[in-house]
């Protein structure tokens, strides 16, 4: 029996891996969920490495900068000068408090599943880290010296993408965009009046945009694009992975000195 149900795990695996790679929905896991998950594992780190470095508690609503910055946060002098290349992703997976992540983490939560099931699991993750890209490259002509955390650069960009794509879809999907587009507006403004990072959200926002505004509706066009996007979601992917990797290592280096 258990080699049965081995060999039934390996035929759903390759099949969820061919659906990622034709653009369709995988069977039983979504990639917003993962996501999610991902960011809460690294904030649980940074919170047991910040009580652990004698920050106490308090890491949990108010990360000490230096905490924040050994744990993947963007800070572009490091970047430049230490080639520090993988800050450009980690950012967006590292969060300054509880309530930061949370607040992130439901927005995705309510809006990742709607476009990566209207795109595909592919194209909505390429779509996700452009976006966070396309932000922190916002970031550095706005505040070259301002260490940045959060993933609310990425979300900008699902929130842009929706009110493009279904600008576009037509009358029947435009109670979306408009609900979308006064999320956007709500957002900035609330991100004014914190002192939130609005170069990034006009980074992301004006990327899902973008992206929204030419990606095919039809059936037919987005098949002659998965090539492309085949080839986006393997370097994304890849440089996701390689960048977490290169962050937790270096949490090990730190620790022995080195």
């Amino acid at each position: 029996m258990n080699e049965v149900q081995w060999q039934w795990r390996m035929m759903r695996w390759k099949r969820n891996w061919q659906s990622f790679w034709r653009g369709n929905p995988i069977e039983g896991f979504s990639f917003t969920r993962g996501l999610i998950i991902v960011n809460i594992v690294l904030f649980v780190a940074m919170v047991l490495q910040g009580v652990l470095a004698g920050y106490g508690m308090s890491v949990l609503l108010s990360p000490d900068p230096y905490l924040l910055l050994h744990v993947g946060a963007q800070y572009w002098p490091l970047v430049i000068s230490e080639n520090e290349w993988w800050r450009c992703i980690t950012y967006a997976y590292t969060h300054g408090g509880a309530i930061h992540l949370a607040f992130n983490m439901v927005v995705l939560y309510q809006i990742g599943p709607l476009i990566e099931n209207e795109i595909g699991p592919a194209r909505f993750f390429v779509l996700y880290t452009l976006a966070a890209l396309v932000a922190t490259t916002a970031g550095y002509f706005w505040h070259p010296l301002a260490p940045v955390v959060g993933a609310s650069g990425s979300l900008f960009g699902l929130i842009g993408f929706a009110i493009a794509y279904y600008h576009r879809v037509g009358p029947a999907a435009h109670e979306l965009r408009n609900l979308m587009f006064r999320w956007a507006i709500i957002a900035l403004l609330f991100g004014l009046m914190v002192g939130a990072d609005n170069a990034a959200h006009l980074g992301g926002l004006s990327c899902g945009v973008v992206v929204g505004w030419f990606l095919p509706l039809g059936v037919r066009g987005r098949q002659k694009l998965v090539p492309l996007f085949n080839l986006l979601a393997g370097l994304t992917l890849a440089a996701t992975v390689i960048s977490i990797l290169i962050l937790i290592v270096s949490w090990f280096l730190a620790v022995r000195g080195l």
